[in-house]
């Protein structure tokens, strides 16, 4: 199984809980419908008949939270996620709630 360089014990904790599956179920906003509602890509694994090599990795259960903040939380508040899933949850959750410091930048 392929690990990133460094914080390799927690990589391991996390994926180990999510049997090296990706936890997503739907925050991306897929119904991942074809696998009972839970992402079906796997460390290692193939995305695909074109695609590369499914590369998990381990990250906050909510992706709002900062990469600084995130980087500070316990095996047990992270995740397994698939690269597709993480970044598609953290655009939709960046779209949904607007940011508190525009500061009426907008309002009329």
């Amino acid at each position: 199984m392929s690990e990133p360089i460094v914080a390799v014990d927690l990589f391991r904790t996390v994926m180990a809980a999510a049997g090296g599956r990706c936890q997503c179920t739907g925050q991306c906003g897929q119904p991942h419908a074809k696998s009972s509602g839970r992402c079906s890509r796997e460390h290692d694994s193939y995305a695909g008949k074109h695609g590369g090599p499914v590369r998990l990795m381990a990250a906050a259960a909510d992706p709002a939270l900062t990469d600084r903040e995130a980087a500070a939380l316990p095996a047990d508040r992270l995740r397994a996620w698939c690269p597709g899933c993480f970044t598609d949850t953290r655009r939709s959750r960046r779209t949904a709630e607007p940011a508190a410091e525009q500061g009426g930048l907008f309002d009329l």
